[in-house]
Protein backbone atom coordinates (compact mmCIF):
# COMPACT_ATOMS: atom_id res chain seq x y z
CA UNK A 1 0.00 0.00 0.00
CA UNK A 2 1.46 3.15 -1.03
CA UNK A 3 0.19 6.74 -0.55
CA UNK A 4 1.37 10.17 -0.95
CA UNK A 5 0.43 13.00 1.82
CA UNK A 6 -0.24 16.41 2.15
CA UNK A 7 0.50 18.29 5.30
CA UNK A 8 -1.31 21.34 6.91
CA UNK A 9 -2.07 22.84 10.45
CA UNK A 10 -4.09 21.37 12.61
CA UNK A 11 -7.07 23.01 14.07
CA UNK A 12 -8.43 24.57 10.51
CA UNK A 13 -11.50 23.11 8.35
CA UNK A 14 -10.19 22.42 5.38
CA UNK A 15 -12.18 22.19 1.65
CA UNK A 16 -10.99 19.30 -0.61
CA UNK A 17 -9.55 19.30 -3.07
CA UNK A 18 -8.04 22.52 -3.12
CA UNK A 19 -6.93 21.57 0.03
CA UNK A 20 -6.73 25.45 1.09
CA UNK A 21 -8.07 26.04 5.02
CA UNK A 22 -11.84 27.04 4.23
CA UNK A 23 -11.75 28.93 7.61
CA UNK A 24 -10.65 28.99 11.31
CA UNK A 25 -13.46 28.37 14.44
CA UNK A 26 -12.56 28.72 18.02
CA UNK A 27 -13.84 27.37 21.17
CA UNK A 28 -11.34 29.47 23.82
CA UNK A 29 -14.03 29.42 26.15
CA UNK A 30 -14.63 25.66 26.43
CA UNK A 31 -12.06 24.41 24.46
CA UNK A 32 -12.70 21.48 22.36
CA UNK A 33 -11.89 17.42 23.03
CA UNK A 34 -13.93 14.87 20.44
CA UNK A 35 -15.84 16.28 17.76
CA UNK A 36 -18.20 14.35 15.68
CA UNK A 37 -20.32 14.87 12.42
CA UNK A 38 -23.89 14.53 12.56
CA UNK A 39 -26.88 14.05 9.97
CA UNK A 40 -27.30 17.84 9.28
CA UNK A 41 -25.39 19.72 6.67
CA UNK A 42 -22.39 21.78 8.44
CA UNK A 43 -23.11 20.92 12.03
CA UNK A 44 -20.79 18.85 14.66
CA UNK A 45 -20.91 17.91 18.85
CA UNK A 46 -18.06 17.88 20.57
CA UNK A 47 -17.38 17.89 24.16
CA UNK A 48 -15.00 20.33 26.16
CA UNK A 49 -12.13 20.32 27.83
CA UNK A 50 -12.17 23.44 30.29
CA UNK A 51 -15.12 24.93 32.16
CA UNK A 52 -17.87 21.80 32.19
CA UNK A 53 -18.27 18.66 30.22
CA UNK A 54 -21.09 19.66 28.50
CA UNK A 55 -21.27 18.84 25.36
CA UNK A 56 -22.11 21.13 22.62
CA UNK A 57 -24.00 21.24 19.29
CA UNK A 58 -22.80 23.57 16.61
CA UNK A 59 -23.15 25.03 13.69
CA UNK A 60 -20.16 25.54 11.14
CA UNK A 61 -22.05 27.33 8.75
CA UNK A 62 -22.46 30.79 11.23
CA UNK A 63 -19.95 29.16 14.08
CA UNK A 64 -23.30 29.51 16.66
CA UNK A 65 -24.12 27.15 19.39
CA UNK A 66 -27.41 25.11 18.47
CA UNK A 67 -27.80 23.10 21.74
CA UNK A 68 -26.27 21.67 25.08
CA UNK A 69 -26.28 19.14 26.39
CA UNK A 70 -25.47 18.52 30.10
CA UNK A 71 -25.05 16.13 32.53
CA UNK A 72 -21.73 14.82 32.30
CA UNK A 73 -19.63 15.46 35.74
CA UNK A 74 -15.92 14.31 34.58
CA UNK A 75 -14.17 14.32 31.36
CA UNK A 76 -16.43 13.06 27.96
CA UNK A 77 -13.96 10.13 26.58
CA UNK A 78 -16.14 8.71 24.18
CA UNK A 79 -18.41 10.00 21.71
CA UNK A 80 -20.63 8.20 18.87
CA UNK A 81 -23.19 9.24 16.16
CA UNK A 82 -25.86 7.18 15.38
CA UNK A 83 -25.00 6.09 11.48
CA UNK A 84 -28.97 6.46 10.75
CA UNK A 85 -30.83 9.52 13.27
CA UNK A 86 -30.20 12.05 15.18
CA UNK A 87 -28.87 9.80 18.54
CA UNK A 88 -25.52 9.86 19.95
CA UNK A 89 -23.97 8.38 23.28
CA UNK A 90 -21.25 9.55 25.22
CA UNK A 91 -19.17 8.09 27.89
CA UNK A 92 -17.65 10.03 30.61
CA UNK A 93 -15.57 9.44 33.60
CA UNK A 94 -17.98 9.87 35.82
CA UNK A 95 -18.78 6.26 35.23
CA UNK A 96 -21.68 6.86 32.74
CA UNK A 97 -23.15 6.39 29.43
CA UNK A 98 -25.77 8.59 28.34
CA UNK A 99 -28.13 8.76 25.14
CA UNK A 100 -28.99 12.05 23.97
CA UNK A 101 -31.14 12.78 20.56
CA UNK A 102 -30.25 16.20 18.63
CA UNK A 103 -33.64 17.65 19.15
CA UNK A 104 -33.44 17.65 22.79
CA UNK A 105 -30.96 19.26 25.70
CA UNK A 106 -32.48 16.53 28.17
CA UNK A 107 -30.62 12.64 28.39
CA UNK A 108 -32.82 10.16 26.71
CA UNK A 109 -30.73 7.41 29.07
CA UNK A 110 -28.24 6.86 31.55
CA UNK A 111 -26.64 3.93 32.48
CA UNK A 112 -24.19 3.75 35.61
CA UNK A 113 -21.07 1.46 35.02
CA UNK A 114 -18.54 -0.18 37.53
CA UNK A 115 -15.43 1.70 35.85
CA UNK A 116 -14.48 4.02 32.71
CA UNK A 117 -17.03 3.44 29.84
CA UNK A 118 -15.94 3.57 26.12
CA UNK A 119 -18.77 3.25 23.37
CA UNK A 120 -19.72 3.20 19.76
CA UNK A 121 -23.00 2.24 17.38
CA UNK A 122 -22.56 -0.01 15.08
CA UNK A 123 -23.08 0.56 12.03
CA UNK A 124 -27.02 0.00 11.45
CA UNK A 125 -27.11 2.08 14.31
CA UNK A 126 -29.33 -0.84 16.12
CA UNK A 127 -27.03 -1.82 18.88
CA UNK A 128 -24.22 0.19 20.55
CA UNK A 129 -21.01 -1.78 22.04
CA UNK A 130 -19.66 -0.33 25.52
CA UNK A 131 -16.34 -1.09 27.06
CA UNK A 132 -16.08 -0.99 30.95
CA UNK A 133 -13.20 -1.25 33.10
CA UNK A 134 -10.89 -2.33 30.41
CA UNK A 135 -11.75 -6.08 30.64
CA UNK A 136 -15.75 -6.34 28.76
CA UNK A 137 -17.91 -5.73 26.43
CA UNK A 138 -21.45 -5.37 26.71
CA UNK A 139 -23.83 -4.99 23.93
CA UNK A 140 -26.59 -3.14 23.97
CA UNK A 141 -30.43 -2.93 21.99
CA UNK A 142 -30.64 0.73 21.65
CA UNK A 143 -34.72 0.28 21.57
CA UNK A 144 -34.14 -1.56 24.75
CA UNK A 145 -31.25 -0.78 26.60
CA UNK A 146 -32.71 -0.12 30.54
CA UNK A 147 -33.25 -4.02 29.91
CA UNK A 148 -29.45 -4.65 30.22
CA UNK A 149 -26.77 -6.20 27.87
CA UNK A 150 -27.70 -8.43 25.44
CA UNK A 151 -23.77 -10.07 25.30
CA UNK A 152 -21.28 -9.48 27.84
CA UNK A 153 -17.75 -10.93 26.54
CA UNK A 154 -15.09 -10.50 29.57
CA UNK A 155 -11.29 -9.62 28.20
CA UNK A 156 -8.29 -10.64 29.77
CA UNK A 157 -7.74 -7.84 32.10
CA UNK A 158 -4.38 -6.17 31.56
CA UNK A 159 -3.05 -4.02 34.28
CA UNK A 160 -0.21 -2.19 32.17
CA UNK A 161 -3.17 0.08 30.01
CA UNK A 162 -6.16 0.51 29.69
CA UNK A 163 -8.85 0.76 26.71
CA UNK A 164 -9.02 4.08 25.27
CA UNK A 165 -11.20 3.76 22.03
CA UNK A 166 -13.92 0.78 20.45
CA UNK A 167 -15.08 0.73 16.84
CA UNK A 168 -17.66 -1.27 14.56
CA UNK A 169 -15.92 -2.49 11.53
CA UNK A 170 -18.16 -1.19 8.39
CA UNK A 171 -19.91 -4.85 7.53
CA UNK A 172 -20.28 -5.42 11.64
CA UNK A 173 -18.66 -8.16 12.31
CA UNK A 174 -15.83 -7.25 13.67
CA UNK A 175 -14.98 -5.02 17.01
CA UNK A 176 -11.58 -2.57 17.55
CA UNK A 177 -10.47 -1.91 20.91
CA UNK A 178 -7.80 0.51 21.31
CA UNK A 179 -5.58 1.08 24.71
CA UNK A 180 -3.20 3.20 25.38
CA UNK A 181 -0.47 0.76 25.73
CA UNK A 182 1.20 -1.02 22.83
CA UNK A 183 -1.69 -3.54 21.33
CA UNK A 184 -4.69 -3.15 19.96
CA UNK A 185 -7.29 -5.87 19.60
CA UNK A 186 -9.82 -7.22 16.79
CA UNK A 187 -12.67 -9.10 18.07
CA UNK A 188 -15.36 -11.40 17.10
CA UNK A 189 -18.81 -8.54 17.32
CA UNK A 190 -21.18 -11.91 17.33
CA UNK A 191 -18.87 -14.30 19.87
CA UNK A 192 -16.49 -11.91 21.73
CA UNK A 193 -13.63 -14.08 20.69
CA UNK A 194 -10.05 -12.66 19.87
CA UNK A 195 -9.14 -12.62 16.41
CA UNK A 196 -6.22 -11.04 16.56
CA UNK A 197 -3.85 -8.74 19.03
CA UNK A 198 -2.00 -6.09 16.49
CA UNK A 199 1.32 -5.16 18.26
CA UNK A 200 4.83 -4.19 16.97
CA UNK A 201 4.33 -0.31 17.11
CA UNK A 202 5.52 2.48 19.69
CA UNK A 203 3.86 4.07 22.02
CA UNK A 204 6.04 4.02 25.41
CA UNK A 205 4.14 6.95 26.79
CA UNK A 206 0.71 5.77 27.24
CA UNK A 207 -0.47 7.83 24.45
CA UNK A 208 -4.39 7.95 23.49
CA UNK A 209 -3.61 6.28 19.63
CA UNK A 210 -6.23 6.22 17.44
CA UNK A 211 -7.13 3.14 15.63
CA UNK A 212 -8.98 2.45 12.18
CA UNK A 213 -10.62 -0.11 9.86
CA UNK A 214 -10.05 0.04 6.38
CA UNK A 215 -14.37 1.20 4.64
CA UNK A 216 -14.10 -2.25 3.17
CA UNK A 217 -13.04 -4.04 6.82
CA UNK A 218 -10.39 -5.70 5.45
CA UNK A 219 -7.43 -3.61 7.21
CA UNK A 220 -6.36 -2.20 10.73
CA UNK A 221 -4.42 0.95 11.05
CA UNK A 222 -3.20 2.62 14.01
CA UNK A 223 -0.96 5.83 14.50
CA UNK A 224 2.34 5.29 16.88
CA UNK A 225 4.33 7.34 19.02
CA UNK A 226 7.67 8.10 16.39
CA UNK A 227 4.80 9.64 13.79
CA UNK A 228 4.27 6.55 12.07
CA UNK A 229 1.53 4.32 10.72
CA UNK A 230 0.95 0.54 10.97
CA UNK A 231 -0.94 -1.72 8.88
CA UNK A 232 -2.45 -5.17 9.17
CA UNK A 233 -4.28 -7.43 7.45
CA UNK A 234 -7.19 -8.17 9.58
CA UNK A 235 -8.16 -11.95 8.30
CA UNK A 236 -4.31 -13.02 8.68
CA UNK A 237 -3.49 -10.74 11.50
CA UNK A 238 0.09 -9.99 9.26
CA UNK A 239 1.54 -6.33 9.15
CA UNK A 240 1.36 -5.12 5.57
CA UNK A 241 2.57 -1.53 5.79
CA UNK A 242 4.04 1.00 7.57
CA UNK A 243 3.24 4.11 6.58
CA UNK A 244 5.90 7.36 7.03
CA UNK A 245 3.62 10.66 6.79
CA UNK A 246 6.77 12.94 8.41
CA UNK A 247 4.93 13.10 11.24
CA UNK A 248 6.69 15.21 14.16
CA UNK A 249 5.08 13.31 17.38
CA UNK A 250 2.48 10.64 18.60
CA UNK A 251 -0.68 10.80 15.90
CA UNK A 252 -3.40 10.48 17.72
CA UNK A 253 -6.35 11.24 15.32
CA UNK A 254 -6.65 8.56 12.13
CA UNK A 255 -9.92 8.50 10.22
CA UNK A 256 -11.05 7.32 6.91
CA UNK A 257 -13.36 9.59 4.04
CA UNK A 258 -16.63 7.22 4.59
CA UNK A 259 -16.78 7.62 0.54
CA UNK A 260 -13.29 7.63 -0.93
CA UNK A 261 -10.54 6.11 -0.80
CA UNK A 262 -8.60 8.69 1.38
CA UNK A 263 -7.51 9.02 5.01
CA UNK A 264 -6.45 11.62 7.51
CA UNK A 265 -3.75 11.16 10.34
CA UNK A 266 -3.06 14.36 12.72
CA UNK A 267 -0.66 15.06 15.41
CA UNK A 268 0.58 18.74 15.92
CA UNK A 269 0.14 18.45 11.77
CA UNK A 270 -2.58 16.61 9.59
CA UNK A 271 -1.78 15.07 6.51
CA UNK A 272 -3.93 13.65 3.83
CA UNK A 273 -3.65 10.25 2.31
CA UNK A 274 -4.43 9.06 -1.01
CA UNK A 275 -4.26 6.07 -2.92
CA UNK A 276 -1.12 5.85 -5.60
CA UNK A 277 -0.44 3.40 -8.41
CA UNK A 278 2.76 1.15 -8.82
CA UNK A 279 4.93 2.32 -11.68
Amino acid sequence: MKCKCFSFIRGQLFLLPSNRPKRTLYSKKYGVDLIRYTHAANTVVYSSNKIDDTIRYLSLHDNKYIRYFPGHTKRVVALSMSPVDDTFISGSLDKTIRLWDLRSPNCQGLMHLQGKPVCSFDPEGLIFAAGVNSEMVKLYDLRSFDKGPFATFKMQYDRTCEWTGLKFSNDGKLILISTNGGFIRLIDAFKGAVLHTFGGYNNSKAVTLEASFTPDSQFIMIGSEDGKIHVWNGESGMKVAVLDGKHTGPITCLQFNPKFMTFASACSNMAFWLPTIDD
